[in-house]
């Protein structure tokens, strides 16, 4: 008898293989392997790889969305930077979690409870919807970014930094010409959780003082 799938598995196989294969790994084909079926069973319910990816960030966010709600009840500034360190942790939970999550469109409407949230909360605090909308748009942005960036330095989690970005190959390659480029290297690449606040404070900063 012929096993019964449906979309639900489908992501939660993935996002259990992610960390293995990583995204350039995380093939169709990869996961009917893991589920015991023929690849042809997956296309009936995913056309192509992206609609894939879809159905996966759809799942992250669900598996987000009530913790990125914490935040609510206390001043805009914690209920934004609350929102951003809880992604922040979840992306970093999956190898590649930042850039399956980035530029991906949901599936369902799993997004706008925390959204939602998000927006009363600065809407409250005197900005305008619009207003409300860029603040947590351009946070989000940064997370994902900043996200993005650190799984550069450390791709599978917990586990070591990439050699490449240990300051003897820094500085073997930017031989001497670039002193601050090489300086620099120690502040963008060392405590990535002091880097994220930093960003993130500032990010905030610049928020309250053009938006609101």
């Amino acid at each position: 008898m012929a096993t019964r799938i449906d979309r639900a598995q489908v992501a939660d196989t993935a996002l259990r293989l992610l960390n293995d294969v990583g995204l350039e790994g995380l093939t169709l084909r990869r996961i009917a392997k893991e589920l015991d079926v023929q690849a042809p069973a997956l296309y009936w319910h995913f056309k192509n790889k992206q609609e894939l990816l879809d159905e996966v960030a759809t799942e992250m966010m669900r598996r987000m969305a009530g913790p990125m709600r914490s935040g609510d009840g206390g001043t805009w500034q914690e209920c934004v930077a609350v929102g951003a360190r809880e992604m922040r942790r979840f992306l970093l939970r999956y190898r590649d979690g930042a850039k399956v999550f980035g530029g991906t469109r949901f599936t369902d409407g799993t997004y706008a409870g925390p959204l939602e949230g998000t927006l009363r909360t600065l809407v409250d605090a005197g900005f305008s919807t619009q207003a409300a909308a860029r603040a947590w748009f351009t946070v989000q942005t940064y997370t994902m970014g900043y996200v993005m960036e650190e799984q550069s330095v450390h791709p599978v989690p917990g586990g070591p930094r990439d050699p490449e970005f240990e300051p003897e190959q820094r500085a073997k390659r930017l031989d001497g010409r670039h002193p601050l480029s090489f300086e620099a290297g120690e502040e963008l690449f060392g405590d990535l959780d002091a880097g994220f606040e930093a960003g993130l404070t500032a990010v905030i900063a610049g928020v309250e003082a053009t938006l609101v």
